[in-house]
């Protein structure tokens, strides 16, 4: 396995720290330049006592490399690694300034005009059960969002083959890692330990890629209800989905159930990164794995799709995921650098 130069850029964000975490076990990338704004000059052990094997100096921008993984927030991404790209870098944006095709949904969802619109086109939407032909040819990854992951890949292949109305609903909860370490009320430890709460009502705004994503492969439109929750745990996304099935899909009863189950075992079947599970999934069985966890079932009372998925947020929900996807892009072997096993209790 040749062995590429890596860079990070935002490694005091939790995306950026696990990033490290990950490519610094990874048998064909040397990490060689880490960044963080108000970090710079200082070690990277003193700052990030966890990741004290790397031995790197965070640098104040990032020095020359093969492969750049940026996890700075949504706007300031796109205006840093422009020029990357322009250079012929290959890029990971774990923000979201490179999911959407829309450019007009930057400015509702995001609130910002996009500075660059003709790349949107050009980045590969970086969910490999989804467009892996693409990321093996490309230089743009726009790595997904933690929900989008949990919310796609539990839907996709109902949607695919027909199964369900397109009136959907799409219930995730989510650990307090995936609010990002800049300090907020509704993250503190105070506010959220033992309390449950929901959130973004009026449209949480990774519901565009859920919609983008499943029209494409469904090729029709979609009527999507998503709604977060904030739970009192560090890491994890458990999402519930559910939707009416069509009429004459499926045979009726547990033969349907068998049947929805088989399609979805033919879906995944070949993904290193999905597990069709036996019985409903837990968050703590991906604890800093790059699994997601898909159960799903036919609520046969009322006729309805019942679709569970589990990941870790900061794995395959994050950094773990543009892992996945680097190694498309360069042709290694998909699971390297990423074959842990969860962490239980």
């Amino acid at each position: 396995m040749n062995v590429v130069e890596v860079a990070i850029i935002n490694v005091t964000s939790y995306m950026g720290m696990e990033a490290a975490r990950l490519l610094s076990r990874h048998p064909g990338v040397k990490l060689v330049s880490v960044t963080g704004r108000s970090e710079a000059g200082k070690s990277l052990a003193s700052v990030l006592p966890h990741l004290s094997g790397i031995g790197l100096t965070i640098d104040p921008a990032p020095q020359v490399a093969d492969v750049v993984f940026s996890a700075l927030p949504h706007k300031a991404s796109a205006e840093v690694l422009l020029p990357l790209v322009e250079k012929g870098t290959k890029v990971i944006d774990l923000s979201a300034d490179f999911r959407l095709k829309a450019v007009e949904e930057y400015q509702r969802w995001y609130d910002f005009s996009h500075p660059a619109p003709e790349m949107l086109q050009k980045a590969v939407y970086g969910l490999p059960e989804l467009h892996r032909p693409q990321l093996a040819s490309c230089s743009l990854v726009a790595n997904p969002g933690c929900y989008p992951t949990g919310a796609i890949l539990a839907l996709v292949p109902a949607v695919k083959e027909g199964l369900v109305h397109p009136d959907i609903i799409v219930d995730s909860k989510s650990g307090v890692s995936g609010a990002g370490r800049t300090l907020s009320m509704t993250a503190h430890f105070a506010e959220a330990n033992e309390n449950v709460s929901a959130y973004a009502l009026g449209g949480h705004r990774h519901l565009p890629e859920i919609v983008q994503e499943l029209e494409a492969t469904g090729s029709r439109k979609l009527s999507v209800t998503f709604l977060p929750h904030l739970v009192p745990m560090t890491r994890g996304i458990l999402t519930s989905c559910y939707a009416r099935l069509a009429d004459g899909k499926l045979p009726d009863g547990e033969k349907g159930v068998a049947e929805l189950r088989q399609v979805y075992r033919d879906f995944y079947k070949d993904e290193p990164f999905v597990r069709v599970a036996d019985a409903p999934p837990q968050t703590k069985q991906t604890l800093g794995t790059n699994l997601c966890l898909v159960y799903p079932t036919i609520d046969l009372r009322t006729n309805r799709l019942m679709v569970i998925s589990c990941l870790d947020n900061l794995v395959k929900g994050g950094s773990g995921q543009a892992v996945q996807n680097m190694n498309v892009m360069l042709g290694f072997p998909e699971t390297a650098g990423l074959e842990s096993l969860a962490v239980y209790p």
